[in-house]
């Protein structure tokens, strides 16, 4: 069970400010088949308490709160392996919040407390004996602006595997270097400049330099707040199409404001509303016959 600050668990300031918030930790790493529907899925945010198979996150009855303010209010969800998850929603609806509970980002907020229970793999990631680096290196985090660290592109990405121990040769953190950037697509244009700064990259490289040092620990799960909202429309296509490539691989949650977005890499959505989960289920349910009148309200433009 996740309880407040006070007893070891997430800390917050008194202002929800989901979208904006660039915090750090020691490790800041950081349309396709759709799953067959299921009532839990198509249904809303009313789950049982058994899950699928395949659910990789599962939250149960999770609260958060900001002081007095009560920013998230018993949301459950279940998240799948290999899938990419778009959590929509309006500007301080409780989205980003709910991301950075699933690799305890808001422990460095103060004043935060989360109730409820969050699990990946089956296991309690509140629990008082989890280590919480290992837990971020296992779910990795891309945040809205590219922030690559001021280092060369190499150290970008062998950062993770050095202080993770992950890397017992330098051949074999070579390999993990060149592996990451190809994940990324990125190796082609950097091969023959990885000691240069990666802040010399442009916005949309640096994003993917900050992808290839997510994923070059080997994360279970990327978490994505708003990964192109400073980027250009090619900068975004690439994107895009590297999540796509990434779900072989990954699972993959995205906070993003683009509901065409949402739409295109998604196979699941969840909309958010005044700390709320209104809905969620398959990406193209949800804009095509929404269960919920503000659903469809949102995705229509009638508010946000």
């Amino acid at each position: 069970m996740v309880a407040g600050s006070a007893t070891g668990r997430p800390a917050g300031d008194a202002n929800d400010e989901p979208e904006g918030t660039q915090a750090m930790s020691e490790v800041e790493v950081l349309e396709a088949v759709k799953p067959e529907s299921s009532p839990a899925t198509r249904g809303g945010p009313n789950l049982s308490a058994t899950t699928a198979p395949r659910a990789r996150v599962v939250a149960r009855d999770v609260h958060v709160y900001y002081g007095e303010t009560h920013a998230l209010k018993g949301i459950d969800l279940d998240i799948h392996k290999n899938e990419v998850v778009s959590f929509i929603g309006p500007s301080g609806c409780g989205k980003s919040t709910f991301l950075r509970c699933i690799n305890r980002m808001n422990d460095v907020i103060e004043g935060c407390r989360v109730t409820g229970e969050i699990t990946l793999d089956g296991q309690d990631i509140y629990a008082r004996e989890l280590d919480v680096v290992q837990l971020r290196a296992r779910v990795g985090m891309v945040f809205q602006k590219p922030n690559p660290f001021p280092k060369s592109i190499y150290d970008n990405v062998a950062y993770g595997p050095r202080i993770h121990g992950l890397a017992g040769s330098k051949d074999v953190l070579d390999g993990i270097v060149e592996g990451s950037l190809k994940r990324a697509g990125l190796w082609n244009e950097v091969k023959d400049r990885l000691k240069e700064p990666g802040t010399g990259l442009s916005g949309g490289q640096q994003q993917r330099l900050c992808i290839a040092r997510a994923i070059a620990v080997n994360p279970e799960v990327i978490l994505m707040d708003e990964p192109c909202s400073a980027l250009d429309p090619i900068a975004t296509a690439r994107i895009e199409e590297l999540i796509d490539e990434l779900r072989e691989n990954f699972t993959i949650v995205i906070v993003t404001h683009s509901m065409q977005q949402a739409a295109r890499v998604s196979q699941r959505t969840a909309f958010f509303h005044l700390g709320n989960l209104v809905e969620w289920g398959e990406t193209e349910q949800i804009f095509t016959m929404p269960n919920d009148e503000r659903t469809q309200g949102y995705i229509t433009g009638r508010f946000g």
